[in-house]
């Protein structure tokens, strides 16, 4: 699962720091000309930033499941937050993504969906440090 983490981390980076350059500097241009293009910018603007988020969130669950496996514990806490969190940005991001290219805002329903994802994958990581041992590192 910490390679899946780590891949996934890796990946969702590259692809947040790509779209939110080109955000800034390709699609800028063409959506300034539009009644809703600010907006549209905002919601690129926000896609990238809870995607570059998350991807850093999970090279650090990635890093957690190793090192909570190499001491025996259960990591299981840690691999549902990391599929929530690629579940989240898949969904919060990809469709405020999709959003801004088309210009349908009906794709923002499933936006709450990946937030709630987040939710899930931050509560993930509340569980498995309560259910390390006192005497943990």
């Amino acid at each position: 699962m910490e390679r899946f983490a780590l891949l996934a981390s890796g990946c969702s980076g590259f692809l947040a720091v790509a779209l939110g350059a080109f955000g800034a500097h390709g699609l800028k241009s063409r959506l300034e000309p539009l009644a809703d293009g600010a907006r549209r910018l905002e919601w690129w603007t926000t896609a990238a930033h809870y995607q570059v988020v998350h991807a850093l969130a999970l090279g650090l669950v990635a890093y957690l499941v190793a090192t909570v496996a190499a001491r025996g514990g259960s990591s299981t806490p840690l691999q549902i937050a990391a599929i929530s969190f690629v579940v989240g940005t898949v969904l919060f991001s990809g469709s405020l993504y999709l959003m801004t290219l088309t210009g349908i805002r009906a794709l923002g329903a499933i936006t709450p969906l990946g937030g709630l994802a987040f939710l899930v994958g931050w509560a993930c990581i509340v569980v498995a440090a309560w259910k390390l041992s006192p005497g943990s590192p």
